[in-house]
């Protein structure tokens, strides 16, 4: 076992998740569970997620070994300043989000000298959110990434990357601004965009009199899947992640740009090129065991 006690910060989808893989996976490891929310700290009780729910974060943290915040990136600072005093010696501190600079710059300096902290971002989830969202298979083959500070003992990576191994995600060890960049580009630009489109389709509504939902069989269904993510978390992502996420938008736009320009002078090349390279991505996601190819995404119809 990389750990004997974990206490687990929040407990929507990504923190029951991880509580419910760490129980089938990992069965003597002892659970501490938090949540502010009192209904879902009621739910997690009647799922059996943890064998403690705690009245704080401090007391959660206490005596665990391992404290993973599964929180909106926003409450990090304050968590950290909570638990701080609480934690053990070489107890680590990770977290679960998708901005990992923020991560580092909110939750370091409040840490005392004997804890460590070992980010981490596993790159997993669905649009639902709460307790009753996570599945124990959530991280099976999917990618974890950590992005431990310069100094961070070695040890203290090596139990974080065991522990999510032992949940069935490959790992990865990658500095923390190159993380926000590469998940800029594959996970908040798109996010961005999706709420772009269907808020934009919203506001035809009232005029195309019901047709946007009617006809939505084709890509703007799938658009509104992405869509329907937890809206805190996502405001938070790009408040924390907004240089990345800056850059990585003027670039697209350039892009968008230039297509515009394919279609308004007929440069049909232009559009076979850029669309025949797009699905040479899909089919490379494909291989490498991210996404399935089976007809409409695998979607139960």
């Amino acid at each position: 076992m990389p750990f004997r006690r974990i206490a687990i910060l929040g407990l929507g989808l990504i923190g029951s998740s991880l509580a419910r893989a760490v129980r089938a996976r990992l069965p003597d490891v002892a659970l501490v569970g938090f949540d502010r929310d009192p209904a879902v700290v009621t739910r997690v009780a009647e799922l059996g997620l943890v064998d403690i729910l705690s009245p704080s974060a401090a007391a959660a943290a206490r005596g665990a070994e391992l404290v993973v915040l599964a929180t909106p990136l926003g409450t990090f600072a304050e968590l950290a300043q909570a638990i701080a005093p609480a934690l053990e010696p070489d107890a680590v501190v990770s977290d679960v989000g998708s901005a990992k600079q923020a991560v580092i710059e909110a939750v370091a300096p409040c840490l005392p000298a004997h804890a460590h902290l070992v980010p981490a971002h596993p790159v997993a989830g669905t649009e639902q959110s709460g307790p009753d969202a996570g599945f124990e298979d959530l991280f099976q083959g999917r990618w974890a990434i950590l992005t431990p500070p310069p100094g961070t003992p070695p040890m203290a990576v090596e139990r974080v990357r065991r522990l999510w191994e032992a949940v069935g995600a490959t790992v990865e060890v990658m500095d923390a601004r190159h993380h926000d960049l590469v998940l800029a580009i594959t996970s908040h630009l798109p996010h961005l965009i999706a709420y772009s489109i269907v808020g934009t389709a919203s506001d035809l509504e009232s005029v195309t009199k019901a047709e946007v939902i009617k006809y939505s069989a084709g890509g703007f269904r799938d658009f509104t899947r992405i869509a329907a993510s937890d809206p805190t978390m996502w405001r938070d992502v790009f408040l924390m992640n907004r240089e990345a996420v800056l850059e990585m938008l003027a670039r697209f736009s350039e892009d968008l740009a230039a297509l515009q320009r394919a279609i308004r002078w007929g440069d049909g090349e232009t559009l076979f090129r850029r669309f025949a390279a797009s699905r040479a991505i899909r089919r490379a996601i494909v291989e490498a065991g991210q996404d399935t190819a089976a007809p409409d995404f695998g979607r139960r119809r």
